[in-house]
C-alpha cells in the first residue's frame, strides 16, 4: 500500500490556520470534502473527535494522525496539511503540531485503514522527511516528496 493510493494533490493544504485540535480537525475534513471524499462533513467531524477522547493522535515530534471510520466516505482517504505556527492538539510529548495527516476509512475497511496508519507513521519517522514535508512550496511538491520517500522505503 502506498500512501498516493489514498492522498491526492487537492486534499492538501499548505497553511492549516488553525489554532487547537477541533478546529484543524474541521479544517482538514473541509479539504476532503472539496474533493468529494467526504458525503457529511459534520457526522465525520464528530467521528474524528470522538476518536480523539479516546486519546490523542498527535503521536509526537510535531505530527497528529487524527482517524476514524465513517459511512461518509465510501474510500479510504487522507488529508494533509501543514501548519507553520503549530497547533495545540494535546499531543504526547506535548509539542504543537506541524504536520497533519488526516485519515479516514468506510465503516468496514479496518484493515486498510490499519495498514494505511502503519505505513504513514513508518514514513514520518524519518526527521529528514518530515523537514522535506514542512519546507513543500506546492501540494504538487508534497505528492513529489512523498513519491520519493515510498521508493526508498518500498
Amino acid at each position: 500500500m502506498q500512501i498516493l493510493d489514498f492522498l491526492s494533490v487537492e486534499s492538501i493544504k499548505l497553511s492549516i490556520e488553525s489554532k487547537n485540535k477541533k478546529d484543524a480537525i474541521k479544517e482538514l475534513v473541509e479539504v476532503l470534502v472539496k474533493s468529494g471524499k467526504v458525503k457529511d462533513k459534520k457526522k465525520m467531524i464528530q467521528t474524528l473527535m470522538e476518536r480523539e477522547e479516546l486519546g490523542s493522535t498527535g503521536i509526537g515530534q510535531g505530527i497528529a494522525i487524527p482517524h476514524g471510520k465513517s459511512d461518509t466516505v465510501s474510500d479510504l482517504a487522507a488529508a494533509f496539511g501543514v501548519s507553520a505556527d503549530g497547533v495545540s492538539f494535546d499531543s504526547l510529548d506535548g509539542e504543537p503540531v506541524n504536520i497533519f495527516f488526516l485519515l479516514v476509512a468506510p465503516e468496514g475497511a479496518a484493515g486498510a485503514h490499519l495498514k494505511a496508519l502503519a505505513r504513514i507513521s513508518s514514513l514520518l519517522k524519518d526527521k529528514y522527511f518530515r523537514k522535506s514535508l514542512l519546507s513543500a512550496q506546492s501540494p504538487e511538491e508534497v505528492i513529489k516528496i512523498i513519491q520519493e520517500e515510498e521508493k526508498l522505503k518500498h
